[in-house]
């Protein structure tokens, strides 16, 4: 592996200087260590701290290991994982927009280049790098960067620091060097999981990825199951949509989904859709009661947050609808092209009593059965509705503070 060496010429260790060697056996159980059984069953934190004590055993003097890994997050562009003797490990998320934090930088050199790059303190050619959080104040002399490249997607990284006078030998660089095809391989096998597992929950929530990474993929997988079904929308979206410009309507939304979805995530809730401006969810729970009540709590909380809120000067106003029944649960689609969704009678009713918060001018109105499950006290009836393609009407209320 190319090294690029960037260190004062008094930091290099004297060619006389007797350089003592690393038993090639101990560094040959660390190899097989990071691509064992032991290493594989380790998340993030315990690869990183496994990996900074047993190298610390085998004689190298680090001060400081950390691994940047790179994923596929709508909000991270990765995750850094830094260890130090003694210390707890320190995780920090690394958001879109902040690679300028290590511009001009030898960490950005290297991500750069691909190639391992070391450096030593102060100023160097390729910028400073003790300016960058994981290694602020921490007193380390050298840096020993090396860039983890898969076969594609974006780079990770592995830094190695010591504090030593001189930096690392170049015995010790060599250990250091032996190890980065495994540490490699063992980091993009956790970025290749940290990637199904945000892209799955990004797209269609943690228990439908749940579902998925159990393997109920076939199609006419279907599981009945009783929950609090929460439908939210926007009133008045078609008309915004056709006078407003595409990008402020894009804008709208998504203002709009930052009001919903954490008020429902926050109450064990999960988004199943989005059908335009929207917003479909469920409450799974063993306990009937709690569901509905959980989803009461999202609900108002939507209500609340969306009342007085404005984007670019429009106003918005939704209509929320809860209802609890039965409902089937799983796959429908056709040949490899699938979506988990949910369907059956409740599943309509819960849409029809959305549409008469439109007629009525409720915010928020739930059926009979769900103020009984959820043993509301303060509810009020507005009367009986006729709901399109059912026979019955139905009484439908809604909350009084």
């Amino acid at each position: 592996m190319t090294m690029l060496l960037d260190i004062p010429q008094a930091a290099i260790p004297s060619s006389k200087t007797t350089q003592p060697g690393i038993n090639a056996a101990a560094t040959l159980s660390l190899i097989e260590w990071l691509t064992g059984d032991e290493c594989h069953a380790l998340d993030e934190v315990g690869l990183v701290s496994g990996l900074g004590r047993r190298l610390q055993a085998l004689g190298v003097p680090v001060d400081r290991l950390t691994l940047h890994l790179m994923t596929l997050h709508p909000e991270f562009i990765g995750r850094t994982f830094a260890w130090a003797p003694g210390e707890p490990i320190e995780i920090h998320d690394r958001e879109h927009g902040r690679l300028q934090t290590i511009a001009n930088t030898p960490l950005q050199k290297a991500l750069e280049t691909r190639e391992t790059l070391i450096v030593g303190p102060g100023e160097s050619r390729h910028g400073r790098w003790q300016h960058i959080d994981v290694f602020a104040g921490r007193g380390l002399v050298q840096l020993m960067i090396a860039p983890l490249c898969n076969a594609d997607g974006p780079i990770s990284s592995a830094a190695f620091g010591t504090k030593r006078p001189g930096g690392f030998t170049p015995a010790e660089q060599q250990v250091l060097a032996r190890i980065l095809p495994a540490l490699r391989t063992a980091s993009e096998l956790r970025v290749l999981r940290q990637c199904e597992l945000s892209l799955l929950d990004t797209y269609i929530g943690p228990m439908t990825a749940s579902r998925i990474l159990a393997g109920h993929i076939r199609r006419g997988e279907i599981e009945s199951m009783d929950t609090a079904l929460l439908l939210c929308d926007l009133r008045g979206f078609t008309e915004l949509s056709n006078q407003l410009p595409g990008n402020v309507v894009l804008g709208l939304l998504n203002a709009y989904f930052d009001k919903v979805v954490p008020a429902i995530t926050r109450e064990g809730g999960e988004v199943l859709k989005f059908m335009g401006d929207a917003v479909l969810a469920f409450f799974p729970g063993i306990d009937p009661a709690g569901a509905c009540n959980a989803a009461l709590v999202a609900a108002s909380a939507i209500r609340d947050d969306v009342e007085g809120f404005q984007y670019d000067g429009i106003r918005i106003k939704v209509g929320i609808a809860l209802h609890y029944g039965e409902v089937s649960y799983g796959n429908v689609g056709a040949g490899n092209r699938l979506d988990f969704t949910l369907i059956g009678p409740d599943v309509n009713v819960v849409s029809r009593i959305q549409g008469i918060c439109s007629e009525s001018g409720e915010a928020l109105l739930m059926s009979g059965c769900f103020c009984e499950t959820a043993r509301i006290a303060n509810t009020a009836s507005i009367g009986t509705r006729k709901l399109k393609g059912f026979a019955e009407a139905v009484e439908l209320f809604t909350v009084r503070d």
